[in-house]
């Protein structure tokens, strides 16, 4: 097994079966705690949240925690029967669901505040585009996207597609307010090796961009 190479998905998103190979051993997402990048900012969520590609739902099941209402949205049936599981095990009432991101256009929710841990950096640049048109379908005037990707300061080509800070702004030029860009570190499954980041933890943008209107 092999992470998707960043130079790769340009043109192609990673596919489905790729995600279902990283949940047969160490997913190195998968950190059996949220991002301390999430944690931090954890003041300036309001409810409803959506969390977008949410994994086995550690984002997803803090915030519930802390009482806001959550739906988590993954396109692999495995992470949401996971995240299912844990809510369960928790008692937390967040909601998982199978449901593809570049699709959020066809969805008749509406939401507060959006985590991206992750997510935005594995699409091509058709399904990029595709999702935040989604996105400005779905979240509230005024409301936020909270977004994590992997930073071209990282170096090397394994692993997610690294993204520029004018992409990011390139991204969410129409319709939405790029209110921060900050450079920042986050964590991987200790289990994982087989790509060497930073030391420290790979290089990732940490945006928080709000819905104009």
């Amino acid at each position: 097994m092999t992470m998707p190479i960043s130079s790769s998905v340009a043109s192609h998103s990673v596919d489905r079966a790729t995600f279902e190979e990283f949940y047969a051993g160490p997913a190195p997402w998968d950190i059996g705690k949220p991002q301390e990048l999430f944690v931090a900012i954890a003041g300036r969520l309001t409810s409803p949240i959506l969390d977008a590609g949410c994994g086995t739902g550690e984002h997803a099941l803090f915030f519930a925690a802390r009482g806001h209402r959550v739906i988590g949205i993954d396109f692999v049936d495995e992470a949401i029967r996971r995240a299912q599981v844990k809510a369960a095990e928790r008692g937390l009432p967040a909601e998982f669901l199978v449901k593809d991101a570049t699709e959020l256009a066809e969805w008749d929710e509406w939401f507060a505040s959006v985590i991206d841990c992750g997510l935005f950096h594995v699409f091509s640049d058709e399904d990029r585009r595709r999702y935040v048109h989604g996105l400005a379908q779905v979240v509230e005037p005024g409301g936020r996207l909270f977004l994590m990707c992997f930073s071209d300061a990282e170096p090397g080509t394994e692993g997610p597609r690294r993204v520029s800070r004018q992409e990011l702004y390139d991204a969410f030029a129409d319709d939405w307010e790029v209110e921060s860009i900050q450079p920042a570190r986050c964590e991987v499954h200790p289990e994982f090796t087989e790509v060497k980041f930073s030391e420290g933890g790979p290089k990732v943008w940490f945006a928080v961009i709000r819905r104009q209107g």
